[in-house]
């Protein structure tokens, strides 16, 4: 042994006061003074004087802190930084113990504050969940490639169009965060399946609508009074998705004006404004009949927990023996506007709260064009309750 080298004690380091102690080499002890110990390695590389902690006294006994010390000396011996050497080697670990599965949820969970809800509905992951995991999830990120990639989602790359896209871009945003993670990955492997999956035969198809004229007689069926009932309601007559409207609070209800936030607009970022959506009469009575049935806030709760879901309101169309289905709504509602009445341009865009106009125009036109909204949604709750008698008054004496 060399001379100055292990001048500590298991006695020692048990018993002394505050303050940092030398065992010889680099090793040093730092006595806290409420008791908590930690040891670390002095060194010098470079020119630079660095101190590696090597952990917790109570974690790592003096035997175990000398063991360390020897090979932080060696490391530098080799005019290499023992801390950088170290990060290096846990890099090259991370390489076999991180499987896509755990890069998938970290990636989720980094991703959260920018989805919307948090992303509790599950429409991010859920992709990945049902499609990518179960084939790919138990494979080392740093192994996957384009072939597997391609292999995993061929069987639903024409079959099932969207749901692929949106599995490979997550997939992508996966591989990227691996990298941000430091691990070795290949950043174009999507890319590349995606030349190896081919183009893909499957083409969009529109949701069904209902023509505007059929609205007030299936308006008039949906009489009960039962959340699902008052759903669709509300849904013809504000003429929004259904996402807000699933999600519509009290709190949200400002006299006839109802504030939806802007994170729960569709495509909408962190700095969208707000969007106001005016209340006729017939769509605030709706709304004071749904008041009895609230639950936790929300006027549209589901039977069990939550609120009422996509599915209730389209399987409810779907067994009444129709078509159309309640996004469809809001097509409904641009035909009409577009067919019965003489509404610009923009005002009918805003009424189903399209972005209107590039970046500087956007920014210079302040308005959200509510009082003419709220004038034409009048027109349109007459309409849907048929409380202005035939369709050629709808038009108005003039026409219009």
């Amino acid at each position: 042994m060399g001379r100055g080298l292990n001048r500590l004690s298991a006695i020692a380091v048990r018993s002394a006061a505050a303050g940092k102690h030398a065992d010889g080499g680099g090793l040093w002890l730092h006595k806290r003074l409420d008791g908590g110990a930690q040891w670390f390695f002095r060194f010098t590389v470079h020119g630079r004087r660095r101190e590696m902690g090597l952990g917790a006294a109570t974690d790592v006994s003096l035997r175990e802190a000398r063991e360390a010390a020897d090979r932080g000396r060696a490391v530098v011996r080799q005019s290499l930084d023992p801390i950088k050497e170290r990060e290096r080697e846990r890099r090259e670990a991370a390489r076999t113990l991180h499987y896509l599965k755990d890069i998938a949820l970290d990636a989720f969970e980094s991703r959260k504050a920018e989805l919307k809800g948090d992303g509790k509905a599950g429409r991010w992951f859920t992709p990945l969940e049902l499609h990518v995991l179960p084939k790919l999830g138990s494979v080392p990120v740093a192994d996957i490639d384009q072939k597997d990639i391609r292999d995993t989602l061929a069987p639903i790359w024409h079959v099932k169009a969207e749901t692929a896209q949106k599995a490979l871009s997550r997939l992508g945003l996966c591989l990227k965060h691996a990298a941000a993670l430091g691990l070795d990955v290949d950043l174009q492997a999507t890319e590349k399946a995606r030349a190896l999956l081919g183009q893909q035969r499957h083409k969009p198809e529109n949701i069904p609508a209902m023509p505007w004229g059929e609205v007030p007689g299936f308006y008039a069926s949906l009489n009960e009074g039962t959340v699902t009932h008052l759903a669709l309601r509300l849904l013809i007559l504000t003429g929004v998705r259904s996402g807000p409207l699933r999600f519509i609070r009290e709190d949200q209800i400002a006299g006839d004006v109802w504030t939806i936030p802007g994170e729960a607009m569709k495509g909408r970022k962190d700095r969208t404004p707000d969007f106001r959506v005016p209340l006729t009469g017939a769509a605030l009575a709706i709304i004071e009949q749904a008041r009895p049935l609230a639950r936790g806030g929300y006027l549209l709760p589901s039977q069990r927990k939550g609120v009422i879901s996509d599915m209730t309101m389209g399987r409810f169309m779907e067994r009444a023996g129709l078509e159309a289905r309640p996004h469809g709504f809001r097509s409904s509602l641009r035909d009409w506007i577009a067919e019965a009445t003489e509404t610009p341009h923009d005002v009918a865009e805003t009424v189903l709260g399209h972005t209107v106009g590039g970046a500087v125009e956007r920014a210079y036109r302040r308005t959200d064009f509510l009082d003419q909204r709220r004038a034409l949604m009048e027109r349109w709750a007459q309409h849907v309750t048929k409380s202005n008698g035939t369709a050629h008054e709808e038009r108005g004496d003039d026409g219009r």
